[in-house]
């Protein structure tokens, strides 16, 4: 990434030197900018409650990056979810992967939430998955990775955790993209982003057991037209008897920011939800490894008024 980026800001001197037009260096300059764009990381922000996350205390933010990749060669990493086993914590992410230019899903482990080490790929299909929502149920761990390109949202089930998955069933088929899975209520409920080439519309569909028949909410889409809110960017959060909904948010740009919601209402019937006062939760902090934007968070409470999340970002 580093040698391209030098290439490309030597095309724009030479342009300059020979008095190409000003359009064609703005045209390089924003080939760069798309470049940096692409380049996702991963960091570790902690706080007193999912509301007020910030850079964890003594950790080097980004935890884990496209270099810190072994067995492929990786062009980003993003798309972050943990979830701890004991005293370990596990996380699977994206991992783009160069050679096949598409995603595959990692692993990390930690033994504190704060310093983490890549073990290896454990999920990689002939086409592209990410944003590997990953849960337990009933002593047994299931993920739910977006899988656009095979069509459909799948359920994978640990045959050997964290590194051995197979293939359950598809869950609803369709071009959807981050699906959103949590049990509430006795029922399972499952967010997806539809119309991707916009992300300007959220689906919700609903089931009585998780590899049972899903059908579709009656309001949904719940969100039309709406690319500040409608894509979802993590798991959803269960805080003092409270739902929360984790958006991004792709105005001015993609991936800018993380915007979180309430859940008000949620029945087979209704929908409604509210932002939160200090909404956005996540955005890009004007410098270094996510300067330019956030879009993913995944927020766990591991004691009274102590939160741990993996998030990710771009320079």
């Amino acid at each position: 990434m580093r040698i391209v980026l030098r290439a490309l800001v030597i095309v724009v001197l030479i342009c300059c030197a020979v008095g190409q037009t000003v359009e064609g260096a703005s045209t390089v300059s924003k080939a760069i900018s798309k470049l940096k764009w692409r380049s996702w990381s991963i960091g570790i922000y902690t706080g007193d409650s999912p509301f007020t996350l910030k850079p964890a205390s003594g950790v080097k933010n980004p935890v884990i990056t496209a270099s810190s990749i072994t067995g492929v060669k990786a062009g980003f990493v993003a798309d972050p979810f943990m979830i701890r086993v004991d005293s370990t914590w596990y996380m699977f992410f994206e991992v783009k992967n160069k050679k096949t230019n598409q995603g595959d899903i990692g692993l990390a482990v930690s033994s504190d939430g704060l310093k983490w080490k890549f073990q290896e790929i454990v999920l990689d299909e002939v086409f592209h998955l990410s944003f590997p929502h990953v849960f337990e149920w009933e002593g047994q761990f299931y993920m739910v990775p977006e899988s656009r390109q095979a069509k459909s949202v799948r359920l994978y089930k640990a045959e050997k955790f964290p590194t051995r998955w197979t293939y359950v069933c598809e869950l609803v088929p369709g071009d959807f993209v981050d699906p959103c899975i949590f049990h509430h209520d006795g029922r399972w409920w499952l967010f997806v982003g539809a119309n991707p080439h916009y992300n300007n519309e959220l689906r919700l569909f609903y089931a009585e057991s998780l590899t049972g028949h899903w059908v579709e909410h009656p309001m949904s889409p719940i969100i039309k037209n709406d690319p500040m809110r409608a894509r979802p960017a993590g798991r959803i959060i269960f805080w003092n008897g409270r739902m929360y909904r984790v958006a991004q948010s792709d105005k001015p740009f993609y991936g800018s920011q993380v915007r979180m919601f309430e859940i008000t209402k949620l029945t087979t019937t209704e929908y409604r939800e509210v932002e939160i006062p200090s909404s956005p939760v996540l955005k890009g902090s004007g410098k270094g490894w996510n300067a330019r934007g956030m879009h993913t968070l995944d927020a766990h409470e591991v004691a009274p008024d102590r939160w741990i999340a993996c998030v990710d970002g771009c320079p």
